[in-house]
C-alpha cells in the first residue's frame, strides 16, 4: 500500500506534469494571437490553457532516441499478421458500404491498411489529452516548438467549426487524433462529414473516418484506377545508378528499365516512378512504385510504411475475396 500510495504521488511531481503557466511570455504572445488573429475572447483561451498539463512523458517520447532500424521483413511481420487481417475483415463487413462509394478498389483497400496500421482500426488512438500534448510541445520543446504551436492554434480553430471536446479529447504524444490519427491542420483541412450529421467526427463515425482518409490522399493527388507499387527484380545490386537517399518520383517507367528493372505495369513509358529498396530475411528486395505509392508517403514519410499500408489492405482484400 505504502509503495502505491508513493507511486500515485509521483504520478503529480511537477518534473512528471505541471499546469501549464499562463503568465510565460509565449503563452501570452500566444493567448494574444488568438484575441487579435482569430477573435477568441482572452479569457476563453486562458481558461482552456490553464486546465493543459506540461507533461514530461510527452517530451521523454517525443526526444527518445531512436531505436535501431528495423528491417523491412521485420517491420512488415508488426503489421502483416493473421489477427490484423482477420480484423481488417470484420472492419471491412462492418463498413462495406461506405467502402463501396469509394469509386477506386485500390484506394479502398489502401484506406483499410492505412486504419489498420495507424490505430489497428481505432483500437489505439493514443492516450494523452491532445490539449496536453500540443501545449507541452508547443511551449516546452524548442527543437518544433514553431510547428506544435502552430497545431495548437489549429486545434482551437478546429474546436470552434467542430464539437471536439478541447479538455478531454484523446490522441498521441504528437497530438494526432482519432483513428485515422490526423494533426488538427489535416483535420480541418481533408476531414468531411461523410455520414452527414452535420459535423466531421474521426473519433467516433467511421463513415468520417473512411471518408476523410479517402479525401486526405485525393488531396494529395491519389490517381483512380492506377497502381501503387509492384515487385521487381535487377539485374545486379548495383545502386549507384539510382538515387534512393529520399523518397520521390525521380525517374520513370522506362528510365528504371533502361538501368536494369525488370517489372510489370501497364504504365505508360513516361509514368513517373521510384526504385524502393528493402531489407528482406535472405537479402534486397526491390519494388517500383508509382504515384498512388507516392501519395501514401505523404500519410507517412517512410518507405516501409507505405509498402506495409498497401500490403495490408492486399491481403485483407485477397482474404475477402477468398472468404466469398
Amino acid at each position: 500500500m505504502l509503495r502505491l500510495h508513493l507511486a500515485l504521488l509521483a504520478s503529480c511531481l511537477p518534473l512528471t506534469c505541471a499546469a501549464l503557466d499562463i503568465s510565460r511570455p509565449e503563452v501570452r504572445a500566444f493567448i494574444d494571437e488568438m484575441h487579435h488573429t482569430h477573435g477568441f475572447a482572452r479569457e476563453e483561451v486562458e481558461t482552456l490553457l490553464e486546465q493543459a498539463e506540461t507533461k514530461q512523458a510527452i517530451l521523454d517520447a517525443i526526444s527518445r532516441p531512436a531505436e535501431r532500424v528495423v528491417p523491412w521483413h521485420e517491420y512488415r511481420e508488426r503489421f502483416l499478421t493473421d489477427k490484423r487481417i482477420h480484423q481488417g475483415a470484420d472492419f471491412w463487413v462492418a463498413h462495406g458500404e461506405r467502402l463501396e462509394k469509394i469509386s477506386d478498389p485500390r484506394l479502398a483497400s489502401t484506406v483499410v491498411g492505412i486504419l489498420g496500421v495507424e490505430t489497428s482500426f481505432g483500437r489505439i488512438t493514443g492516450r494523452y489529452r491532445v490539449i496536453d500534448a500540443l501545449a507541452t510541445l508547443a511551449f516546452d520543446y524548442p527543437p518544433r516548438a514553431e510547428f506544435f504551436r502552430g497545431e495548437l492554434v489549429q486545434f482551437l480553430l478546429l474546436s470552434r467549426e467542430e464539437p471536439v471536446d478541447t479538455t478531454n479529447a484523446l490522441g498521441s504524444y504528437a497530438g494526432a487524433m482519432g483513428a485515422p490519427q490526423f494533426i488538427a491542420t489535416s483535420y480541418r483541412k481533408y476531414a468531411i462529414d461523410a455520414d452527414e450529421d452535420g459535423k466531421r467526427d474521426l473519433w467516433n463515425s467511421w463513415d468520417d473516418v473512411i471518408g476523410s482518409v479517402a479525401n486526405y490522399l485525393r488531396g494529395y493527388g491519389w490517381r483512380d484506377e492506377e497502381p501503387v507499387v509492384v515487385n521487381a527484380t535487377l539485374e545486379d545490386h548495383d545502386l549507384s545508378r539510382f538515387d534512393v537517399s529520399k523518397i520521390a518520383l525521380n525517374e520513370t517507367v522506362q528510365s528504371l528499365r533502361d538501368k536494369g528493372v525488370a517489372f510489370e505495369t501497364t504504365l505508360p513509358d513516361d509514368a513517373p516512378a521510384m526504385l524502393v529498396v528493402a531489407q528482406g530475411k535472405k537479402g534486397p528486395e526491390y519494388r517500383v512504385g508509382f504515384n498512388n505509392f507516392y501519395v501514401i508517403t505523404r500519410y507517412n514519410r517512410s518507405t516501409m510504411y507505405a509498402m506495409a499500408v498497401h500490403d495490408l489492405g492486399q491481403a485483407i482484400a485477397g482474404f475477402m475475396r477468398d472468404a466469398k
